[in-house]
């Protein structure tokens, strides 16, 4: 799901390669050996290390060694059995010889059919829903191009004015949409050479690769393309899902809008790509493999677990007997319960709708039809179009929205088309994205990777209205690294809840004498340096980012690295209580269990909190007397004084910020997006620009802290005894009773357990008020593809609610 929309935005081939071999190298790092230094002669050992001398180069890398492969790599494992002196045989070759497999049978789920009758009944049925699609013999007037550039394959049709189809293409993406589209045009133009094109639009991943490379007249977002297909299809429909390549689209309609939009995160085990390598893998095509699920006679449950989990149960199932069949029905069961269960989150069925299209070309599947129907108890609707739903839906509003002339690339134009890429990074910031550039006949550009316009150089037409930005750029004035001779330097690590707090504990230190020296922006290569004392690859972003700021600070060569443990945060009255989560209170404990730290630097992460104001001053001087530092108490309490007010200040300048904004975002009628988060998520390295593609949509930024305190608390479903929740929900809570024109979008951590809870109460505080829940999973990737498809989705529908 991370590599398919970097191929369509034409990242070279080479650059994935190289990016799966880096992968595979800090899987390792990061995830399997846990904070266990790998260091010394290592031995490269196995297949892929064997066959791939460009994975054993990335390893040398990284580790700053040089690995041997020895000759007979593939086979010290088993050179080890033979050579171990505790070897003897398992089986004597007698039993050897009377060994059966048992016959343990396996969990399994009712079968799709009991018969052929009652599936032919189910085709004929399926059939007579699709007797109102009308194709074209031929060009007709005007005709109206819509192209699908998704995940996995590329689709594209004609419709003449009547929306009749014409001239359809339903093929394998490979890695190279733009190729596929012009060799479509230039069969279209060879064999239709006086067909007049009145306009054309592209949607899916590669919408905007396709629509420069061929100029085409107008982009549309997928589930509008998606949804106006289907209400020409079905006027009366209440619900849609659509399941393609990699991705699931899910939205409720009322009174003829989308009214609530359901999306798969970052995952894709649920999709059409997760059924077509379990065919590739048992050595079938995706169509053969459907066929065999049609009368298998018990299909193994095998739930919606993910893609590796999931291969797992189908090995275990293979050893219990099941048959292909068995195994191609139960994962096209997986399918459709990951759809309704993990996705939408379906608890009722009755409520999905009355009249409800599926589409996409993994419901081209008649098991995956069959197996939908049977988990909801209701016949839906799919046309024998399913695959090119979002192409034809392209179409009709191209149609819809028809330009005085269209500007697509006619035959002579494709005639001298080229397409070239180049790789470059970008200097405009510190951010250095990695660009690839994609130039196109006709000095037509499309720039991928990019987090803001500057590689375009584009001027906006408004100053942006970025929260995010202007609360980041407040705590850089704590960074400067202005150093007085003759100071203790106390170094602090800019991770979790230091980027909401650095302004007291700076201005504490910097008020008590010392040198507070912060170990500055993060980045990916921090993260890669800190990687390999990360013990648990499960965990947030955030917290991983915390190992390399620490392996900075200790290149800086403090005396003091001072980063407490904090059970409580500041106290604001919202919730049950005022904890930190797990994480950011415990996490220095971590720290000084799996990073190593010279003797020479003191690491202290002595336990204090603030939300007691009066009783800090006394408890830190305590604890820097235990620490080995005699601090007077009145310099303390002076200087504590000091550090709350910095603190109180800092927050209300992002508090009267937002209020600036409201202010100029409804002078000039921009949506406003509450970019709903933690403190940390501030930092461009783990939001990843999304603030910024925000403003580039069109939209102003405020954050969950800057409204919090314009809603009384909120009565929960949930114990509301953590901070940053408690913020969470009452921001909520104003954002659910604003206009259309403001929403809330949550960002959530991979690796975040308590964000399971925090989700679901969100999305019920805003769909209590007919509002909708929009939530982005963020980590290590920076692809931002799909989260353009959330927000445009999510921008699309709020203007079509006020516009009514």
């Amino acid at each position: 799901s991370d590599i398919q929309p970097l191929l369509n935005q034409g990242v070279r081939r080479e650059d994935v390669a190289g990016s799966i071999f880096y992968a595979v190298v800090n899987q390792t790092i990061a995830g399997l050996a846990q904070s266990r230094e790998i260091k010394g002669n290592v031995l490269y050992l196995g297949g892929p290390l064997t066959f791939y001398p460009y994975l054993r180069e990335a390893f040398d890398k990284t580790l700053g060694l040089k690995g041997t492969c020895p000759a007979n790599s593939l086979y010290y494992a088993a050179l080890g059995a033979a050579f171990s002196p505790a070897a003897k045989p398992v089986f004597p070759g007698e039993l050897a010889k009377k060994y059966t497999a048992p016959d343990a049978g396996w969990p399994h789920c009712p079968p799709l059919f009991a018969n052929r009758e009652e599936y032919e009944a189910f085709k004929k049925r399926h059939e007579a829903d699709s007797a109102g699609i009308a194709f074209a013999d031929g060009p007709e007037g005007e005709m109206f191009l819509g192209i699908d550039a998704g995940s996995t394959t590329v689709k594209a049709v004609l419709c003449d004015s009547r929306g009749r189809l014409f001239f359809p293409m339903y093929m394998q993406g490979g890695g190279d949409p733009v190729g596929h589209v012009r060799e479509y045009l230039s069969r279209l133009y060879r064999e239709y050479p006086g067909i007049r094109i009145g306009g054309s639009a592209v949607t899916g991943y590669g919408e905007q690769i396709i629509q420069n490379a061929f100029a085409a007249d107008m982009g549309v977002v997928e589930t509008i393309a998606h949804f106006t297909a289907a209400s020409r299809f079905c006027p009366e429909v209440d619900f849609i899902i659509d399941i393609g390549g990699q991705d699931i689209k899910c939205f409720h309609i009322r009174q003829g809008g989308v009214d609530s939009i359901f999306l798969n995160e970052a995952c894709s085990s649920g999709c059409g790509s997760f059924l077509q390598t379990f065919a590739a893998v048992l050595g079938f095509s995706p169509e053969e493999f459907a066929r065999k699920a049609l009368f298998a006679d018990r299909p193994v449950d095998l739930g919606s677990r993910c893609t590796v989990f999931m291969n797992s149960s189908v090995k275990q199932a293979q050893k219990d007997g099941a048959s292909l069949e068995n195994i191609s029905a139960g994962l096209a069961i997986s399918v459709v319960k990951n759809a309704l269960y993990k996705v939408i989150r379906c608890a009722d069925p009755s409520r999905l709708g009355q009249h409800i299209v599926v589409q996409g070309g993994t419901f081209l599947n008649d098991a995956v039809l069959r197996a939908f129907e049977q988990e909801t108890g209701k016949e839906v609707l799919r046309p024998s179009v399913s695959g090119l739903m979002g192409a034809y839906g392209a179409a009709l509003y191209a149609m819809a929205h028809r330009p005085e002339k269209s500007s697509l690339c006619g035959p002579e134009e494709l005639e001298r088309f080229e397409h070239k890429v180049s790789s470059a990074v970008c200097g405009g910031c510190s951010n250095h994205c990695r660009l690839t550039v994609n130039a196109f006949s006709g000095g037509r550009r499309f720039i991928a990777g990019n987090r803001c316009e500057k590689p375009l150089r584009l001027q906006s037409a408004q100053k942006p209205l970025d929260l995010y930005e202007y609360k980041y750029s407040l705590l850089e004035e704590y960074q400067k690294g202005e150093v007085v001779p003759d100071r203790i330097n106390v170094g602090l690590p800019m991770g979790l809840n230091m980027y909401e707090l650095l302004p007291f504990w700076h201005t504490l230190f910097r008020e008590l004498g010392f040198n507070p020296v912060v170990s500055g922006r993060s980045d990916y290569g921090l993260y890669i340096s800190g990687q390999h004392t990360i013990p648990s690859d499960t965990v947030c972003y955030p917290a991983k980012l915390l190992h390399g700021h620490m392996e900075r600070l200790i290149a800086m060569k403090p005396e003091i690295i001072f980063y407490p443990g904090m059970s409580y945060n500041v106290e604001e009255n919202r919730g049950d209580n005022h904890y930190n989560c797990p994480v950011v209170a415990y996490y220095p404990r971590l720290i000084e269990a799996n990073v190593k730290i010279p003797p020479e630097i003191r690491y202290i992460d002595r336990f204090i909190g603030l939300a007691d104001r009066k009783g800090f001053a006394p408890r830190f001087v305590r604890l820097m007397k235990e620490e080995g530092f005699a601090l007077s108490a009145g310099a303390v309490k002076k200087a504590a004084a000091a550090a709350f007010r910095e603190y109180d200040g800092f927050m209300q300048k992002v508090k009267d910020k937002a209020a600036e904004f409201l202010k100029e975002a409804e002078k000039d009628k921009r949506p406003v997006i509450v970019l709903a988060g933690r403190p940390y998520h501030v930092d461009p390295e783990i939001n990843h620009g999304i603030n910024t593609l925000i403003c580039q949509l069109g939209g102003a930024v405020l954050t969950e802290d800057s409204v919090a305190d314009l809603a009384e608390p909120v009565d929960t479903t949930v114990l509301n005894q953590w901070t940053y929740h408690a913020r969470l929900y009452t921001a909520a809570e104003w954002a659910a009773r604003q206009s259309e024109r403001i929403n809330l979008v949550q960002l959530v951590s991979f690796g975040c357990g308590v964000d399971a809870v925090t989700g679901d109460e969100v999305r019920a505080i805003l769909e209590s008020r007919g509002r909708l829940y929009t939530q982005i999973k963020i980590d290590e990737i920076t692809n931002l593809g799909a989260v353009k498809i959330r927000l445009r989705s999510l921008f699309a529908v709020a203007r079509d609610k006020l516009a009514k």
